[in-house]
């Protein structure tokens, strides 16, 4: 009786049925279910890795699906441009003077992020302290700061020239 209700996907059966849409979901329900047994089968246990290496010193664990962790290439790229302007610009006396150092830091972070507070967090780490959480206004003024310097070495470039 189904025979003339299902061969196209614009004619209803008696009842409100559509067969050819009902068919495709079956096939897609036995389909998937049989990928899946197929993938577990033949699945290692050490090819999902959840933490990936982003650089000498920065770990970066993720959950849900490896695919969607294929973002990782930015923060990879970014801890190395970091990396290398903190390893260009770091000297003793900015490490000595507390306000360099957090300038410094921002410094590096603003090569990689937009620029502005709102961007950036930064925590500051003294040995037998508790760890401080700098405040966005905090940072707004900091940067404020660093684009003022910015600025300045700027024009003292171009009265150079």
């Amino acid at each position: 009786m189904t025979a003339r209700y299902d061969r196209a996907i614009t004619v209803f059966s008696p009842d409100g049925h559509l067969f050819q849409v009902e068919y495709a979901q079956e096939a897609v329900k036995k389909g998937s279910m049989a990928r899946r047994k197929l993938w577990l089968n033949y699945k290692e246990d050490r090819t999902v890795r959840k933490i990936a290496l982003l650089d000498d010193h920065v770990a970066l664990a993720f959950a849900g699906l490896t695919a969607d962790a294929r973002i990782l290439d930015k923060p990879r790229t970014s801890a190395k441009t970091v990396r290398e302007f903190l390893e260009k610009h770091y000297t003793e006396e900015v490490a000595a003077n507390d306000k360099e150092c957090i300038k410094l830091a921002l410094k590096a972070l603003l090569e990689v992020v937009q620029s502005g507070g709102k961007n950036v967090e930064l925590a500051i780490m003294r040995e037998k302290q508790p760890l401080k959480m700098l405040e966005l206004d905090e940072i707004e003024k900091y940067i404020a700061e660093i684009e003022k310097e910015k600025e300045e070495e700027a024009e003292k470039k171009k009265q150079k020239k």
